[in-house]
């Protein structure tokens, strides 16, 4: 058992990380799109938010990680160690293989299929869901895309042609994103480091201490840079003026802030794609189409990697 669970804690660490490299960017890849900032510059900007952002989360957000820590009650301590093994794998392994093709995933949305698998293959007498932690966990996911485009088409029309030295604002914009982004996400994946804690009986570590985990670990992978897909959001899906730009990292993090404030986890992926569609111009369909067909097969793969993987350790 207690090998099992150190498997857990350092998968919950690798996501961490995986999530820093290949969600983070989405941050600043409109400020590097748009010109505002340099990519090295933009990069250091994205890890220092996290960091700030995931490490305050547990006293300013605390609700999003008690929705992500009640989405499924495990029965027994081995069979929880085994599903959040099993989901954790299919996370990184599906990150990983979206950021080779440049794509950016929500971690989120992988989260959610591979508890769903997960405890699918454990069976109802060993795993029950919770349906009201997911009800505000399938609304902050749903909400992301439609709100994020709004706002960021809404902005853009607000702000045309009345913001001086948009690039600016814009870098001020891209750090306020990053710092929401480690906000959210920091939330999600410290209720998944509390859980594996309390897995052998007992609180090892306090909230605080966990949170600072998180957010160092978030950090260094943010400082990888995640190249391809601040690429692919920030200059190939559509054109960006910087205050095109402006307008949907603000529109990106209303989102991202109003979802902290209820307690609804919301994607970083979505919003931020979402209100770069809202916000630019010329979008490219060819672009959208293999960011949605990504989002799209997220559930399946990591759903059914998850139970594969949750039977075979069993």
């Amino acid at each position: 058992m207690t090998m099992t669970v150190h498997l857990a804690r350092l998968l919950v660490l690798a996501v961490i990380f995986v999530n820093g490299w290949t969600d983070a960017p989405n941050a600043i890849a409109t400020a590097v799109g748009s010109g505002a900032l340099s990519f090295r510059r933009a990069v250091v900007l994205a890890a220092v938010c996290n960091f700030s952002g995931a490490a305050l989360a547990c006293l300013c957000f605390p609700a999003v990680a008690d929705t992500i820590g009640e989405l499924v009650l495990f029965a027994d301590p081995q069979g929880a160690a085994a599903a959040l093994n099993a989901a954790l794998l299919s996370i990184v392994l599906w990150a990983v293989s979206a950021w080779r093709f440049g794509l950016p995933t929500s971690e989120s949305h992988a989260l959610l299929a591979g508890l769903s698998g997960a405890a699918a293959a454990l069976g109802a007498g060993a795993a029950q869901l919770n349906a009201g932690a997911w009800l505000r966990a399938l609304a902050g996911l749903a909400l992301s895309l439609p709100a994020g485009m709004l706002a960021g088409r809404l902005l853009r029309r607000v702000l045309a042609g009345r913001v001086l030295r948009p690039a600016s604002w814009q870098r001020g914009a891209a750090a306020l994103t990053a710092l929401l982004h480690g906000a959210q996400d920091g939330q999600k994946f410290l209720a998944l480091l509390l859980l594996t804690d309390g897995l052998d009986g007992e609180q090892s570590s306090s909230r605080l201490a966990l949170a600072l985990l998180t957010a160092a670990v978030m950090a260094l992978g943010t400082a990888l840079g995640g190249k391809p897909i601040v690429e692919k959001v920030g200059t190939e899906l559509a054109s960006l003026s910087p205050t095109d730009g402006l307008a949907a990292d603000l529109g990106a993090g209303a989102v991202l802030l109003v979802c902290s404030a209820l307690g609804l986890p919301a994607s970083t992926t979505h919003a931020k794609v979402s209100a770069v569609c809202g916000a630019g111009r010329g979008a490219d369909r060819r672009v959208m189409g293999q960011m949605a067909g990504a989002w799209v097969l997220t559930f399946p793969a990591c759903g059914v990697m998850a139970f594969l993987l949750t039977r075979a350790m069993l």
